[in-house]
């Protein structure tokens, strides 16, 4: 997804460009803290204490240029208008935390708010039209034929703000499907440019497996994966960029 990320980064603003980033629900911070080491400007909000504690450990062992480039505020991602004017920044992340949003439009309508003209919204969303995937290829038969039927997603501890903490959640998370995610995008003025998956043929790697020795090559098969058809598909999670009109 970092790849992924940047390549639109990359193809949007200028080179060498600072960028003002909002990263909200942004865990303990792997995605801000590798954007801020890049020269951007970034802005993490997060509602979880033990989350923030953990970015702001991870933040004091980086330099003096990197620690001042980086702020860290408390708060809910329903909330950026208390904390944020409108257009104050040119790319806001938002990572596993739609799928715990029991209204999910207000949220989005709010964080495209925070873009200005031409910024990017990213999205890690989990993957509705895939759910009957995992339980599928474990065996799982009862649990496949129930996914085809909700948008409920049973309880994955990988599945987290920052890619690697757990989801909180005893009931399970929800899941989100392409095709109303791209008429809500569009709806909220940040129609959506390009979709990737992500974890297509990994997500059935059992809970704390060891990378493998060829850890490259495993991540050059799913990034190509990830932008091909039908591979991207029926990935577990879907990588939405949105971009401001």
């Amino acid at each position: 997804m970092a790849r992924q990320l940047d390549e639109q980064l990359a193809g949007r603003f200028p080179v060498g460009r600072r960028l003002r980033v909002l990263d909200v629900g942004m865990g303990r911070g792997a995605q801000a803290l590798r954007l801020v080491r890049a020269g951007h400007q970034v802005t993490g909000l997060e509602r979880d204490p033990e989350l923030i504690d953990a970015a702001r450990t991870a933040l004091a062992g980086e330099p003096e240029g990197v620690r001042e480039r980086m702020r860290i505020i408390e708060g809910d991602g329903r909330d950026t208008g208390v904390h944020f004017r409108p257009g104050s920044f040119d790319v806001v992340l938002c990572h596993g935390v739609l799928m715990r949003a029991e209204e999910p439009d207000p949220l989005l309508a709010g964080l495209a708010r925070m873009l200005a003209q031409g910024g990017l919204l990213s999205l890690l969303v989990c993957n509705g039209d895939a759910l009957a995937m995992r339980p599928g290829l474990s065996g799982d038969w009862a649990g496949a034929l129930a996914a085809f039927d909700t948008t409920d997603r049973l309880p994955h501890p990988r599945l987290g703000p920052d890619g690697g903490t757990p989801v909180r959640a005893a009931s399970g998370v929800r899941a989100d499907r392409l095709s109303k995610l791209t008429g809500t995008l569009a709806g909220i003025g940040a129609p959506l440019h390009t979709w990737y998956g992500v974890r297509v043929f990994t997500d059935t790697a059992a809970d704390g497996a060891q990378p493998p020795a060829d850890l490259e090559t495993l991540l050059a098969v799913e990034e190509r994966a990830g932008r091909t058809d039908p591979y991207r598909g029926v990935a577990a999670l879907l990588h939405l960029c949105g971009v401001r009109n």
